[in-house]
């Protein structure tokens, strides 16, 4: 190592010397390096026909096809292929552990337009609870938005995220999903962001999100 790279003083003669960028001074000849720690954190409006992966063995678009980043992102939770709406990405793999442990117990809000119109007693089976083939689903919230064309909106808020969990709870009760679209997951809420399209959290977005998965 040529005697080039100090840390707090003194010469590394080991590679591989674990170091602390935070709190350690690190020289090259001579020189302070400051270590960037910095980041990524961007909100996707993920449109159908894409994958919620880093990668596909089989070719088929995923999330990442549609950001340009030179950091290594991964999406936080799924959205299935056909599914559209709010998806996180990032390089901060502690917060996204604790935003999808159930502990946490994150909302996640959904606009879902399902066939026909369901009364007041199936929404009210929809926020109850529905035994689907591995349990009975928690308690959501259940709203009726509006009407269109043979199409009732409902707006569902839940805290689990089994797979394609809402979609078998409307065909549970006899009403199949023909749209899903996420629109808010903690206090990241999706806007008037367009499908496809992409941006960087804001600091305070950063922050309110630490502070909801208790790393504040």
């Amino acid at each position: 190592m040529a005697g080039r790279v100090r840390v707090n003083g003194s010469t590394v003669t080991v590679l591989g010397t674990q170091v602390d960028p935070q709190h350690d001074l690190i020289e090259v000849d001579g020189q302070p390096v400051s270590v960037s720690s910095a980041r990524a954190y961007l909100l996707l409006n993920k449109p159908a026909g894409y994958l919620s992966t880093a990668r596909d063995s089989r070719g088929r678009p995923t999330v990442l096809d549609l950001v340009a980043s030179t950091t290594r992102l991964y999406p936080v939770g799924r959205l299935d292929l056909d599914s559209e709406g709010l998806l996180l990405l990032t390089d901060d793999g502690e917060l996204a552990q604790r935003l999808l442990h159930p502990s946490f117990e994150h909302e996640k809000e959904y606009h879902v337009c399902v066939e026909g119109r369901p009364t007041a007693r199936t929404l009210q089976r929809l926020r109850e609870g529905i035994e689907l083939e591995d349990g009975f689903t928690w308690p959501a919230k259940v709203d009726d938005l509006r009407h269109d064309d043979g199409c009732t909106w409902l707006r569902f808020v839940i805290h689990e995220g089994r797979k394609r969990q809402l979609r078998r709870m409307c065909a549970a009760v006899g009403h199949p999903v023909r749209r899903l679209i996420r629109v808010r997951m903690g206090p990241l809420a999706l806007g008037d962001l367009a499908s496809g399209e992409h941006r960087a959290l804001a600091p305070g977005e950063v922050g309110m999100l630490r502070k909801a998965a208790g790393l504040e």
